[in-house]
C-alpha cells in the first residue's frame, strides 16, 4: 500500500535507454520572499515500445527547511505518470539521476512516512503545475531529497528522447500559514468486464478514525485533489457525506485525456462537522477482455490530495466489490472503505520564528552553470532543413501519430479530438477528407503543398496563426514543445511527396 498512486497503465514489456544525471539551476523575479529551484533529470532514451518503472531522485542539499508552493513538472512525452515525495537524504541512499527502485528497496509507503508527498503527474501529461493557494505550502525538511517512481512508456517504432525537468517554487517562510499533508482515496478491488461501462462507487466515513488518531473532531481542509486512472477511464466524482455540506460536489473529471487534471481549492473544502467522502471511478472497457487493478493495460482509481490535517490520511476498497443494479448501460458496483489515519510527520510544522525572521530568506545553494535553467523549455520552431525520420504514411502512423498524438489520448478512436481519428484503419482518408474546424483557409493535408497544410503549421510552428492572425495552440497538447525535427520533417516530407497512402 502507498500513501498516493502507484502505478500507472499502457503497453507491456522493454527496457530503455541510458540517462544524465541532470543539472540544477536558481531563477528568481526579484521578490525577496520568492525563489524557483529547477532541475533537469537528463535526457532518458526509450527503446521503440518500451515500458519501465525507474525511479529517480535529486539531492537538495538544503541546510534549511524550504517551502515549496509551487510545483512545475515538464517532459518531452514517454512519462505516462510519476509520483513524487521529498524523503530524508540517509532513505535509499545512491547517486541522484535514474535508478532500479528495488535496489535501493525504494517504496511509496516508506518514503511518504519518513517524510512527505510532493507531487503526482497527471496521467500521460507532458506540462503541469500544482499551485496551491497564497500561503499554503509542502514542507521539506533540513537535508531532504526529492525522489519519485516513474513509468515510461515509448508506443512508437523509433528511439524517444525525453528530459524531465521540475521547478519548485520556495517561499519565504514568514508567510507561510498552512503546511499540507497527504490524503488519498482507492479503488483497487476493480473487476472492470468486456465490452461494458461500469462504475465503481465507496463511501469513506473517517471522521471517527481521524479523532482517534489526533485527538480533535475532524477538522481537516482539502487544498488540492488529482484523480488518476488510465486509458479506459471515462469519469471520476468525489462528494461530500455528512454535515451541513452533506452531497456537495467537490470534484468532477468526465473523460480521459492527457491535461494536467489537478484542482486547487481557494478557500479550501472544509470537512469539519462531515463524517467523510463518497468517490467513484467510470470505465468504458470496449476491449474484449476483462480488465482489473494494475500497470500494462490493466486499470487504477486513485484520488490524491493535499490537505490541512493533523493526520495522514488513506482509505480504500482492497476488496469486498458487489455488483448493486445498472444505471442505463453503466454497471453498478460497491465497494466498503477501510480507513487508516496516522498521525503526521513531526517534521511536518509550520516554520519557527527563527525561520521566519530570516533575512534574506534561505535558498538551497546552486553550481554557477546552473543558474539559468528555466522552468519551462522554450519552445522553438521547427528546423524546416532537418531530414525525415522517415517518408511514408506507415512511418507517420507509428513513428508520429501513435506516440505524439495518440498517447495523449486526443486523436484515438476512442473519442477522436476535433472529428479527427488518427488510430482508426481509414487513417489516410481521415487525413485528406478531414474538415477543419479552426479559423483558418487552409485544409489539413494539402498533397504536394507542406506550408499550405494546417497539419503541418500545428506540428511545426510554435505559435501557428490562424486567418486573422491569432495564434493557435500547437500540437501535441499540453506540450512545452513540438515534436523532434525528424519527426515534423517527416510529416512536411510526407506531404511534399503527394501525401500518398503508403
Amino acid at each position: 500500500m502507498a500513501l498516493w498512486v502507484s502505478g500507472c497503465g499502457g503497453a507491456t514489456g522493454g527496457s530503455t535507454g541510458e540517462s544524465t544525471g541532470g543539472t540544477a539551476g536558481t531563477t528568481g523575479d526579484g521578490d525577496p520572499d520568492r525563489a524557483t529551484l529547477v532541475h533537469s533529470f537528463g535526457v532518458r532514451t526509450m527503446t521503440p515500445f518500451a515500458e519501465s518503472e525507474p525511479c529517480v531522485q535529486w539531492t537538495l542539499h538544503n541546510d534549511q527547511p524550504i517551502y515549496v508552493n509551487t510545483v512545475t513538472l515538464v517532459n518531452d512525452g514517454g512519462y505516462h505518470h510519476s509520483n513524487w515525495l521529498a524523503v530524508p537524504e540517509d532513505k535509499f541512499p545512491g547517486e541522484d539521476g535514474f535508478f532500479d527502485c528495488d535496489e535501493r528497496g525504494y517504496t511509496e509507503l516508506d518514503g511518504a512516512i519518513s517524510g512527505t508527498v510532493l507531487f503526482a503527474q497527471s496521467t500521460q501529461s507532458r506540462s503541469e503545475v500544482q499551485q496551491l493557494p497564497p500561503g499554503v505550502v509542502v514542507k521539506i525538511p533540513p537535508r531532504h531529497k526529492v525522489m519519485a517512481g516513474v513509468h515510461l512508456l515509448n508506443l512508437g517504432s523509433t528511439d524517444l528522447d525525453s528530459e524531465l525537468r521540475m521547478a519548485l517554487e520556495i517561499v519565504h517562510p514568514r508567510t507561510v500559514e498552512v503546511v499540507v499533508a497527504p490524503f488519498r482515496l482507492t479503488y483497487r478491488d476493480l473487476h472492470i468486464p468486456a465490452g461494458k461501462r461500469s462504475r465503481f462507487s465507496s463511501t469513506c466515513t473517517f471522521d471517527k478514525a481521524y479523532e482517534s488518531a489526533v485527538g480533535v473532531p475532524l477538522d481537516l481542509k482539502l487544498y488540492h485533489v488529482l484523480p488518476h486512472f488510465h486509458y479506459l477511464g471515462d469519469a471520476f466524482s468525489v462528494d461530500i457525506v455528512g454535515g451541513p455540506d452533506d452531497g456537495r460536489n467537490i470534484y468532477t473529471l468526465n473523460g480521459f485525456n492527457a491535461d494536467a487534471n489537478g484542482r486547487a481549492f481557494d478557500p479550501p473544502i472544509d470537512l469539519a462537522g462531515a463524517e467523510g467522502l463518497s468517490f467513484y471511478c467510470g470505465f468504458d472497457n470496449w476491449r474484449d477482455k476483462d480488465i482489473g487493478w494494475g500497470i500494462g493495460d490493466q486499470e487504477m482509481c486513485v484520488m490524491l490530495g493535499l490537505a490541512d490535517s493533523r493526520a495522514i490520511m488513506d482509505m480504500s476498497v482492497p476488496g469486498g466489490s458487489e455488483a448493486v443494479g445498472v444505471d442505463g448501460d453503466v454497471l453498478l458496483n460497491e465497494g466498503p472503505c477501510n480507513v487508516l489515519a496516522l498521525a503526521k510527520n513531526e517534521a511536518q510544522t509550520l516554520p519557527a520564528p527563527a525561520e521566519r525572521d530570516a533575512e534574506p530568506m534561505y535558498v538551497p545553494p546552486t553550481g554557477e552553470d546552473d543558474v539559468d535553467l528555466e522552468p519551462v523549455k522554450r519552445c522553438v520552431d521547427s528546423d524546416p532543413a532537418a531530414a525525415p525520420s522517415g517518408t511514408t504514411l506507415s512511418h507517420l502512423r507509428d513513428a508520429v501519430f501513435v506516440p505524439g498524438c495518440m498517447f495523449s489520448s486526443c486523436h484515438d478512436a476512442k473519442i477522436p479530438t476535433a472529428g479527427l481519428d488518427l488510430q482508426g484503419p481509414a487513417l489516410h482518408a481521415a487525413l485528406l477528407e478531414h474538415e477543419v474546424i479552426a479559423d483558418v483557409d487552409l485544409p489539413l493535408v494539402a498533397p504536394g503543398d507542406p506550408d499550405g497544410s494546417w497539419l503541418y503549421q500545428l506540428v511545426s510552428k510554435c505559435e501557428p496563426r490562424d486567418r486573422k492572425g491569432d495564434a493557435a495552440r500547437p500540437m501535441p497538447y499540453n506540450a512545452p514543445t513540438l515534436l523532434a525535427d525528424e519527426h515534423v520533417a517527416a510529416v512536411r516530407a510526407w506531404i511534399a511527396a503527394g501525401a500518398k497512402d503508403d
